[in-house]
């Protein structure tokens, strides 16, 4: 039995309001949480645009104000939109290397491009949220996990560029002096996560970051002379960055990032539901899939991106037991707040991009090691998924390894494939269809790829061992050659002994 949106608000335990003391608070650490993925993916773009400091300013205070928006209409609601639970939007990690490689490619439109991209592609996924419930068996954790994967692989090469300063055609680019601020930012996020409070160890990048641009200030490698250029405060300006242009390619290619979108919030608000006890029905479901939608849809007027929400904070509703929907959207107010103060933006803007790298590594990192987590968790026995994994993985590999490799092709073609989310999502999703929902045709004979899964043993059957104990002719014997019983489940699941040749007679 599920509960509906219309039960009495008071029986809610998401409804509880904490008072504005605990809500700015705890909304205060919701935004700290989430503070550095929410302006890395603006800060990836906005280079990848050429934009100049400034800019890139802008563009973060886009990225926040949007944000905010996004929270406070998932966490408040509107009749058809918002979930009305404890979620934190932003702009999506899952659209970042699909949007660089439309940025970066010739047929791709630039920045305006990438925007209608989001725009189009977010209303496509808007028109299907009444009936995604019925295609996400088309993806499942194997696909999902695979994406997600690769989007944190896709990311390292920024990384490496940042590392080694980020501008190939200055003459710092690679230098010691570079890899080495990076390399002591990434030991410093190490440092925290390992001698810090479960406060610091959540800040750990957040704090790594502040710390690399002091030590970088004091050494002289980093100016912060054009942070006082430009307003304090300002409202975004529509279409700042020019009106959005589409192009059939990479609306296509953010078709993809949209699909993923709805399954990774669609899990969130299924989880944050479980964590908070209180159960999502499809009505629900649908609402705050709409308000996904929606305010990924009006984001890109701002200069903003795909919006979706954040797992970091689903996670902190579970550390920290605060249930209330009215402290994630006082952390909203923050976030509009902060998305008018485009200076903010220019400090961010003005953090060295060795240190960037240096967190950025860890960053990206947890990204793929998420979506290793979640291919952990899916089933390699008797089938080949092993072989979608392989395959899909390896051919979304193709662009990173050779970014030329395309060049050769349609543009239409290369801004799809370009791109290596979308190479591995497309060929994930097809082999999935192909070998697990088309089984026609399928050998009923075991592919090498379906034997090759690592045999595992508890460790306590392990411990249950002892000296001396050794297996001869499928039987266990102790040291002194008595015979161990060996337990099997019957077929209710209890255990019982294995009954051998040797214990009938």
């Amino acid at each position: 039995m599920t509960t509906s949106p219309s039960t009495s608000p008071a029986k809610r335990p998401e409804d509880e309001n904490l008072g504005l003391g605990a809500n700015l608070a705890y909304g205060l650490q919701h935004v700290l949480t989430m503070y550095g993925g929410i302006v890395a993916v603006p800060l990836i773009l906005g280079q990848a645009a050429g934009l100049n400091g400034a800019e890139i300013g802008m563009l973060i205070a886009a990225s926040l104000f949007a944000g905010g928006l996004a929270t406070l209409l998932q966490t408040l609601g509107l009749p058809f939109f918002g979930c009305q639970l404890p979620l934190v939007q932003g702009v999506s990690f899952a659209g970042v290397a699909t949007m660089g490689a439309i940025l970066s490619s010739e047929g791709g439109g630039g920045l305006p491009g990438v925007l209608g991209a989001v725009m189009a592609a977010s209303l496509i996924g808007f028109l299907i949220t009444p009936v995604f419930s019925r295609i996400t068996k088309f993806f499942p954790p194997l696909v999902t996990g695979i994406v997600i994967t690769t989007i944190g692989l896709t990311l390292m090469p920024v990384a490496a560029r940042w590392v080694m300063g980020g501008n190939s055609a200055s003459p710092e680019f690679g230098s010691v002096a570079n890899i080495g601020l990076a390399g002591l930012t990434f030991a410093i996020v190490l440092l925290l996560s390992k001698l810090g409070s479960a406060t610091i160890s959540r800040l750990s990048i957040l704090l790594a970051m502040v710390i690399g641009t002091l030590i970088a200030w004091a050494l002289g490698m980093t100016d912060f002379s054009k942070v006082a250029e430009g307003p304090m405060f300002a409202f975004p300006t529509p279409f700042h960055f020019g009106m959005p242009t589409f192009h059939i390619a990479a609306i296509l290619s953010m078709c993809i990032v949209i699909m993923v979108t709805l399954v990774e919030t669609s899990a969130d608000i299924l989880a944050v539901g479980e964590i908070i006890d209180t159960k999502v029905d499809s009505k629900r479901l649908g609402n705050g899939l709409r308000a996904d939608m929606a305010s990924s849809i009006l984001a890109p007027i701002f200069g903003s991106f795909t919006q979706s929400a954040f797992a970091q904070n689903v996670g902190l509703v579970a550390v920290t037991g605060v249930k209330s929907r009215y402290v994630v959207a006082t952390g909203g107010v923050i976030l509009v707040v902060l998305g008018l103060l485009p200076v903010m933006g220019r400090v961010i803007a003005a953090v060295p991009t060795p240190v960037l790298g240096g967190a950025g590594i860890v960053l990206f990192g947890t990204v793929a090691a998420s979506g290793i987590r979640t291919l952990s968790k899916v089933n390699y026995k008797n089938n080949v998924n092993l072989i979608i994994v392989a395959a899909s993985l390896g051919f979304g590999m193709i662009p990173i390894a050779a970014p030329t490799f395309y060049h050769q092709f349609p543009s239409w073609f290369e801004t799809i494939f370009h791109s290596g989310i979308s190479s591995s999502a497309i060929m994930a999703i097809l082999l999935n269809l192909i070998f697990n929902h088309f089984t026609t045709g399928n050998s009923d004979q075991q592919s090498v790829f379906a034997a090759a899964y690592e045999r595992t043993i508890q460790y306590s059957d392990i411990s249950e061992l002892r000296d001396g104990d050794y297996f001869k002719d499928g039987k266990l014997f102790d040291a002194d050659g008595n015979e161990v019983p060996v337990m099997e489940l019957d077929e209710h699941g209890n255990a019982a002994p294995k009954r051998t040749p040797v214990a009938e007679h």
